[in-house]
Parts: C-alpha cells; structure tokens; sequence
C-alpha cells in the first residue's frame, strides 16, 4: 500500500510504485475526471498538479508523488483560482467535445497561481503541451485572461 496525498486527504492505494498516477486516480480510486489521452505526455489530458505544478500523470509514477499534494480537477470547484477558471471556461463557452478540458482547466490553473497577469505568450507557453482536437485555443486564452481578471 502507498499513501497519497489527494485533493487534501490521504488515500492508500494498491499499486506497484511504477504505477502512473493517472491509472492509480482512474483504476484503484475511481477518480475518472482526469482523462488518458496519449500516455506519453504528448497531449496534457491527464495534467494534475503534483506540489502545485502541472504535470502529466500518464507517465508520472506514484513513486514520485510519495509526500507530495496531488491536486486533481474534482478539487478545483473548491479552490478559487480554480473555481475562476471554470467559471470562465463556462462563459467562454470553452468545450466543444470536453475531452481534453480537465487537462486544459489543471494548467491554466497552475498558470494562473505563478502569473496573475499572463500575456498571449505566457499564455501560449503555459498551454502549449496540451492538445485541444476541437480547436478552441482563441476561447481557451479568453477564458484565461477572464479568470485572471476575476482572481486579480
């Protein structure tokens, strides 16, 4: 068994260390907002926040996350830069498919927490790991520069 510190509770979970974070959230603790979508950390569908940064969890082993915060998107409607950018998501009309969005919604969080005012570039270069097939990256860098107006 190894614990993991999740959205603020310690969960044990039954996996080998070399497990993904992603498959130990989906399979062991049925927490299915985070999305697999590549599993090379080509796409940014299965960002989480490990210690505050984004990161893939498709090919993050739990090793790593032993004595660290996981953040997952079923804590962002509690946290209010999180909060702020799902708000914005909505207004923005952000999703076409949604696959892609919790991925979208973990970094344009952690953006946010280190940069308050972020520039299209900023903007860019925080969401440049993460695919949207539906194309809607002008909405995303609304959404963003909306919800940093509402957390500033």
């Amino acid at each position: 068994m190894i614990t993991l510190n999740i959205n603020g509770r310690d969960m044990q979970v039954d996996a080998d260390p070399s497990t993904p974070i992603l498959w130990a959230l989906r399979d062991n603790l049925n927490m299915t907002g985070t999305k697999f979508g590549c599993g090379a950390a080509l796409c940014g569908a299965c960002t989480v926040h490990l210690g505050g940064a984004a990161i893939r969890s498709c090919v993050t082993p739990i090793s790593a996350a032993v004595g660290q915060k996981i953040t997952t998107i079923e804590a962002m409607e509690t946290d209010k830069v999180g909060k702020a950018v799902q708000d914005a998501w909505v207004k923005h009309d952000v999703p076409q498919c949604g696959y892609c969005q919790s991925g979208q919604v973990m970094s344009a969080t952690a953006l946010l927490r280190t940069n308050k005012k972020p520039t299209d570039a900023d903007i860019d270069g925080a969401m440049s790991g993460n695919i949207c097939r539906c194309g809607t990256y002008q909405r995303i860098r609304a959404a963003i520069k909306d919800a940093a107006k509402t957390i500033a």
